[in-house]
């Protein structure tokens, strides 16, 4: 049987798709740190940050429940990040704090201690590596790398700010927090 040319129109926008981004249509099960603490977890949604074209990571929120977007901060979640390049881990922590300061102000005492704590919890990365981060609401932000625990931050103020670098409407990749939320886009 002879397909039509809008079948195979569809057949190439759907491998196109899948190669944009590899590994992320196949991530339907969730990380062994996310699954031992939430058995039922599921994806909420996912996407790939890039910075002047560069891939920098894939992005994938998991949930026990569906995450609500205007009360996000309110609920169990975990936000894993696959690297696609090699990262220094004080960086990633200087670039956190600068981050969060978009949702809110924070003392210069709180933001060098929440540094100092970041800055030992994230690793140096490279491309395939994962960081995940668990947050337990009104308590404290928990955090793996590939896998093995790296420690926690028990600060709900830290736990919502850091979260909200993705999910807050004060993102500075509002198109990721949607795609991270399963919002359609606006």
């Amino acid at each position: 049987m002879q397909r039509s040319r809008r079948q195979l129109l569809a057949d190439a926008t759907t491998l196109a798709a899948a190669a944009a981004l590899p590994g992320m249509a196949r991530a339907s099960a969730a990380p062994p740190e996310v699954a031992a603490r939430w058995p039922a977890a599921r994806l909420q949604g996912q996407g790939r940050l890039r910075f002047l074209g560069l891939h920098v990571y894939d992005a994938r929120l998991w949930a026990p429940a569906v995450v609500d977007a205007d009360r996000w901060w309110s609920s169990p979640l975990a936000l894993e990040l696959q690297y696609a390049r090699r990262l220094v881990g004080r960086l990633i922590a200087e670039r956190s704090i600068e981050e969060m300061r978009r949702q809110q102000p924070i003392a210069a005492e709180r933001a060098d201690d929440w540094l100092a704590a970041m800055s030992e919890l994230f690793p140096d990365v490279a491309g395939g590596d994962r960081l995940c981060g668990v947050l337990l609401p009104g308590e404290a932000a928990r955090f793996y790398f590939n896998g093995k625990p790296r420690g926690e931050l028990r600060d709900p103020d830290f736990a919502r700010l850091f979260f909200g670098i993705w999910l807050a409407p004060e993102t500075s990749e509002p198109a990721l927090r949607g795609q991270l939320l399963g919002m359609a886009p606006r």
